[in-house]
């Protein structure tokens, strides 16, 4: 997938500076995109680029992650995650937006909606719904939990998280690391690591917020959520509940793993555009 030529700016709010990527030209419904606990905005160049005809997009680094700076004092609430997102819709301009969100991202997404309805045009939930399923819930504790502080070589990094050495996957990874003195230190704040680490030695995992569920019954939107049809993390039966709570919400399978944008970009930007054609976004 041929990927637009983007901008990039940062946001301040409150205690960081929020690194996003713009796409596109004012026109029609503009969308957010929020990316999850393993992914940054880089991995949404080439679906924003596809999807930015006829209007503006932006993906943003989550505090922590990426370009985005760390919060000093570990402020990474759900509810500060979705004031950041509201900070850069204000400095762009933007009124209202088509919130989407990949994996944890999904949950910032579906949260910002619910808390701040009038500035959601609709929700998108990529590979997330409220029940995550035990084995991806597990599968992502023990990726992020076991993370080493540094890794010495790309390499080391690529073979941690079970990469192929390919081209695509060593530019991913050469933007995802930063050179640190005694090798490079992943842009995602050793915060998520501390909190799986504990997770993991505990045998107690945080509860996803029971309020969740509510929000996407509740929601006044259009809403669509697509689970990857070989995802660990959002199985059948959840899809299947996403789709009975609210007759707004549209439930799709798309062939896939998790990484939707990454397993099958295309189709992921055919859903989206058909999602957004069908509702006039």
């Amino acid at each position: 997938m041929a990927a637009a030529d983007a901008s990039t700016g940062s946001v301040r709010s409150g205690d960081v500076g929020i690194f996003y990527r713009r796409f596109g030209t004012p026109g029609r419904t503009p969308l957010l995109i929020v990316h999850g606990l393993s992914y940054f905005s880089y991995d949404w160049i080439g679906v924003a680029s596809a999807l930015a005809t006829g209007r503006e997009i932006v993906a943003i680094d989550m505090r922590g992650f990426g370009q985005s700076d760390w919060s000093s004092s570990r402020d990474y609430k759900l509810e500060t995650l979705s004031s950041d997102a509201m900070n850069v819709l204000d400095a762009l301009g933007w009124r209202q937006a088509v919130l989407i969100g990949h994996s944890f991202g999904g949950r910032v997404a579906l949260a910002t909606a619910g808390w701040k309805p009038e500035r959601a045009a609709a929700v998108a939930l990529l590979d997330f719904a409220p029940d995550i399923a035990a084995a991806g819930r597990r599968a992502t504790a023990e990726r992020i939990g076991r993370q080493p502080d540094l890794f010495a070589t790309l390499d080391a990094a690529l073979a941690y998280h079970g990469e192929d050495d390919t081209p695509a996957a060593r530019a991913r990874y050469e933007a995802f690391l930063k050179a640190v003195p005694g090798g490079f230190q992943l842009r995602r704040d050793l915060h998520f690591r501390d909190n799986f680490r504990k997770a993991l030695d505990s045998g107690q995992s945080a509860p996803v917020p029971a309020y969740l569920w509510p929000m996407l019954s509740e929601l006044k939107v259009p809403a669509l959520v697509v689970r990857g049809s070989h995802s660990d993390m959002l199985d059948a039966p959840t899809l299947e509940k996403a789709r009975a709570c609210n007759p707004r919400v549209t439930g799709i399978e798309l062939e896939s793993g998790h990484d939707l944008a990454g397993d099958n970009p295309d189709g992921l930007v055919r859903v989206l555009r058909s999602f957004l054609d069908a509702n006039r976004l």
